[in-house]
């Protein structure tokens, strides 16, 4: 497996990451604890290095199961998690936003726990708090490196000059922001240019657009009960019916490199730029390997001139949240 650095951090991870979030939260099908664990050290096996975890994701059994399978090897990944929510401990509900730093304290000592870690290797805020200054989030993230609780700080979703304010307090490693064929707002909103400003890395998440950009879905398809898709505006039939026209720009040109759909849109992302990390995710061995594969497809700058004429011309369908969860991303 290739590597990347993220920025200028120093950090190197593998090329391709894993999301783990879809493992057991967010879609109609989740897999075990066991079978989670499994196929993460299949990951491992096959030269993954960056997996992403959150506290928010399950709540709390994501980290558990993700510290349970990365523990034997710790010393050869880097675990990614999040802080940045309220959630009651009761019934696990989120219950707003808190980034206060003493909650950020707490957070990293209990995901410390989950995963059954000393150190968290990349602790990102999950969305920014507009009740507490990025410059006390940054001097909470701060100290818990100075603890040598956390290795690197991170944000997702953050607008570029909240990025700007909190690297001048702690130097920001990396920005996970959703990226790809069909979601470029970072190539417009300044986050890709503050990241090239500023040394920063950027983990592209949802780099197959939450699966539709691998061919296998549809208008006719019916998402499951607890599919978090069904309230997205992207994910209604119309729109999908619409959206077929990016997977179709796909399709073709993967015809023509004897590869698939999804290893055509990360192999995209990968030449966006050398700091760029995509972390798909996936709950079969089989799209892994998919996955990983695509570090080693080429695409020319001829397949990347017709990719960008072909889709310069196809007009998204749909926002990628409902707007009260879009108001909470470029903050």
């Amino acid at each position: 497996m290739k590597k990347r650095t993220l920025g200028r951090s120093g950090l190197d991870v593998s090329a391709i990451g894993f999301g783990c979030m879809g493992l057991d939260f967010g879609y109609a099908t989740k897999v075990s604890k066991a079978e989670g664990v499994t196929l993460i050290r299949q990951a491992v096996e096959r030269g993954v290095t960056l997996f992403d975890t959150a506290e928010v994701y399950g709540p709390f059994t994501n980290e558990e199961m993700v510290g349970e399978a990365l523990r034997p090897v710790r010393d050869q990944v880097v675990i990614a998690t999040k802080f940045g929510f309220a959630i009651d401990p009761e019934t696990g509900k989120q219950t707003g936003m808190d980034s206060q730093p003493a909650h950020i304290r707490e957070v990293a000592d209990a995901s410390l726990k989950r995963l059954g870690i000393d150190v968290i290797d990349l602790f990102y805020q999950h969305r920014v708090d507009p009740s507490v200054p990025i410059e006390d989030v940054a001097g909470a993230v701060k100290d818990l490196i100075a603890a040598g609780k956390v290795r690197h700080f991170g944000l997702s979703e953050p607008g570029a000059q909240t990025v700007r304010r909190a690297h001048a307090v702690q130097p920001v490693t990396a920005l996970q922001n959703e990226y790809s064929l069909w979601t470029r707002g970072p190539e417009t909103n300044g986050i890709l240019e503050a990241c090239e400003e500023l040394g920063i890395g950027l983990v592209a998440y949802s780099p197959l657009g939450k699966g539709f950009l691998t061919g296998a879905m549809g208008k006719d398809t019916k998402l499951g009960e607890g599919d978090f898709r069904s309230m997205l505006p992207r994910f209604t039939p119309d729109a999908m019916e619409k959206n077929q026209a990016l997977v179709d720009l796909l399709k073709r040109i993967a015809n023509e490199k004897g590869a698939t759909p999804a290893q055509v849109a990360l192999a995209w992302l990968l030449s966006r730029e050398p700091w760029i990390v995509p972390i798909p995710g996936t709950t079969k061995l089989h799209r892994l390997e998919e996955n990983l594969a695509t570090a080693d497809l080429d695409l020319s700058v001829a397949d990347l001139v017709e990719i960008e004429r072909a889709a310069a011309e196809i007009q998204v369908e749909g926002e990628r949240y409902p707007e009260q969860l879009m108001a909470t991303v470029g903050r």
